[in-house]
């Protein structure tokens, strides 16, 4: 593209960002070695795929810093948002390593796909025959899901400043939700630090409680990556659904509920030992108003409707779905495209929005949906009021106009994407259903969809141009849009 075309005639451009790709390139080639460990206890016959994985990715890392070494400085904005979309790109070619190297019937597509889809916390797979794959490889996988969660930029900004490397600008381009400014501690590595304590508490805590409830250790990590990133991948061709175990699904349904909150939330009422941060908080009773109420609402409308003999049957199912869907999380344990069309397309509907700014979750975010709703309001009162000074709130702050515009200019890029993706997969032959639903999927790194991506089946099925479009709609929608759009523009590249 021209954007990248005129990069390469401005290597200044890329050059004072490349030690710090190099750093994280490394890091992350470090997180190869829990997987490895597993291999190596388990016997698995994958150690050398991830032996091979390790020592390339850290000969690349390793590379990078030292050609980028001679241009170090201070990072600033543009810099920042160019080493993270570049990082989203490059870590999951290393991330496929290990599925290349052990599965050589897996195309290279597919293996970018399937690592894509993992560090994104998408879930979406291209993998058949779960149940015979080695546990390291679904510890890789789920792996991705959790470092993905809160993303693997500001893990590295915790050591950033030990480096004497600013990461205000990382963290800005990688924080999800409209309001990104907001600092919870003075200092940019605090703050990173203190989500992922909180990140690495409750997964350890879900980890005991999966064990203790029947999981195996193995299984048990997996699904506990997954739940916290808000991923979908499962140890099992059967999703959660493998376990018909009504304790293991209340346990999920609880965790997900929590990662799909604010994060900040939880350091400051962990800090303050009180519950009043989400007393405060705007989303939260927006967030579980929706979810439950959603629960409710189709678990009596499915059985008024014959489609459950009993309402606990109907509202099982439909409690772990809805929260699962409306979460970005992605585990089943129904196949809801069995449900009337209706209830699938609600739970698509819900996954595009319902999950809190700051979250490991995917969508628009319910702090830009509100923004959205009470701009509405705004203009609904203006017609009748015309003269009126009506200011549009959040809470008991008062919302500046420049984020109004800024989640208005979201709204319709967000919308705007869907149609053109879908279009695209569609001209390519897909059915509109599927289409339509693999980039909302996608997109809100949500994972099955509906029609031939289903919960009971998955993107196997995709040529690789429609692996590629959906992979892009899951990058697009993990670095919220603009963030990867601007990169593409000629006068991002401009001095």
């Amino acid at each position: 593209m021209k954007s990248f075309a005129v990069a390469a005639a401005r290597p200044h451009t890329v050059l004072p960002i490349l030690h710090v790709l190099g750093m994280i390139i490394g890091v992350f080639g470090l997180a190869m070695l829990l997987p490895l460990t597993v291999s190596e206890l388990s016997d698995d016959e994958a150690q050398w795929a991830y032996d091979e994985a390790v020592l390339i990715t850290l000969a690349a890392g390793i590379l990078l810093w030292l050609i980028g070494r001679p241009w170090k400085r201070e990072l600033k904005s543009r810099d920042g948002i160019l080493l993270v979309v570049l990082t989203w790109l490059l870590t999951p070619l290393f991330a496929a390593l290990p599925l290349l190297f052990h599965l050589p019937q897996l195309s290279f597509t597919d293996a970018y796909f399937e690592a894509m889809s993992g560090l994104t916390t998408t879930g979406a797979t291209v993998l058949v025959g779960l149940d015979s794959l080695p546990a390291s490889i679904h510890i890789w996988r789920a792996e991705l899901h959790w470092l993905g969660g809160l993303g693997v930029i500001v893990l590295v900004v915790a050591v950033l400043p030990l480096l004497g490397v600013g990461g205000r600008q990382l963290f800005r381009a990688e924080t999800p939700g409209p309001m990104k400014d907001d600092k919870l501690t003075p200092r940019m590595a605090e703050t990173a630090k203190g989500l992922w304590k909180v990140y690495i508490l409750l997964t350890f805590i879900l980890i005991g409680l999966y064990w203790l409830f029947g999981m195996t250790p193995a299984d048990a990590v997996v699904h506990a990556f997954s739940v916290m990133g808000l991923g979908g991948f499962s140890s099992h061709d059967a999703s959660f659904g493998y376990f018909q175990s009504l304790p293991l699904e209340l346990i999920t349904v609880l965790f997900a509920l929590l990662a799909g909150m604010n994060f900040a939330m939880h350091f400051l009422a962990l800090r303050g030992r009180s519950l009043s941060p989400y007393r405060l908080d705007p989303e939260i009773r927006w967030y579980l108003g929706l979810v439950l109420g959603s629960c409710l609402g189709l678990a009596l409308l499915l059985w008024a409707q014959g489609v459950y003999a009993d309402f606990p049957g109907a509202l099982r199912d439909t409690t772990f779905s809805v929260v699962s869907m409306a979460t970005t999380l992605g585990l089943a344990t129904a196949d809801f495209a069995q449900w009337p069309l209706y209830a699938g397309l609600w739970l698509l509907f819900l996954c595009s929005f319902s999950t809190s700014a700051g979250s490991t979750g995917g969508g628009i975010k319910m702090m830009r949906a509100i923004l959205l709703y009470k701009q509405i309001h705004r203009e609904l009162r203006h017609v009748l009021h015309p003269r009126a000074q009506i200011n549009t709130r959040l809470g008991e702050q008062v919302v500046p106009d420049k984020v109004m515009y800024a989640v208005l200019a979201f709204f319709f890029t967000y919308v705007a994407s869907i149609v053109l993706l879908a279009f695209v997969l569609s001209f390519t032959g897909l059915d509109v259903l599927t289409a339509f639903s693999a980039v909302v999927a996608c997109i809100n790194n949500t994972g099955p969809g509906l029609g031939q991506v289903g919960p009971a089946s998955n993107y196997a099925m995709l040529s690789d141009f429609q692996t590629w479009v959906c992979s892009f709609a899951m990058l697009l929608g993990r670095l919220e849009l603009f963030t990867l759009l601007v990169v593409l523009t000629p006068a991002f590249w401009r001095r």
